[in-house]
């Protein structure tokens, strides 16, 4: 089976609590915990990286279907967050409002819903995930 990504994503953490160095296809970036938890807040935490692949795959997945479509829609925002609670499985909801500065038509926002469902990192969200971890 072919992985998705041309070259792995890696990772690196040294004595500094938290502190995660990730390295993509074109450079690296970092990643941390709030100082609420001993992080020192240097870099985004696990859950804002991972609500921010899903708000940028949404807003780049709407642009290219406006796009396509010629309307006249020049800017689009998201807010995402998410809760979860054990009842007795553990469920995750993500919440993602989306909104526009100009007025557009219902019929147009309830096509867009539709295609925002469509983004491929909500279909992976939404799949059954298999983390086959190994050492």
């Amino acid at each position: 089976m072919e992985n998705a990504l041309e070259n792995d994503i890696t990772g690196h953490i040294g004595m500094q609590k938290y502190l995660c160095t990730i390295t993509w296809r074109n450079g690296q970036f970092i990643m941390d915990e709030p100082e609420k938890i001993e992080g020192q807040d240097l870099g985004p935490d696990p859950y804002t990286t991972l609500l921010a692949s899903l708000a940028a795959c949404t807003l780049s997945t709407l642009r290219m279907y406006i796009d396509r479509k010629g309307w006249d829609i020049p800017e689009i925002n998201i807010a995402l967050n998410f809760h979860q609670e054990s009842n007795p499985e553990l469920t995750t909801t993500i919440t993602r409002k989306i909104t526009f500065p100009v007025a557009v038509e219902a019929d147009i926002k309830k096509r867009l819903l539709i295609i925002a469902e469509k983004c491929p990192v909500s279909k992976l969200l939404k799949s059954t995930i298999i983390i086959d971890t190994l050492l």
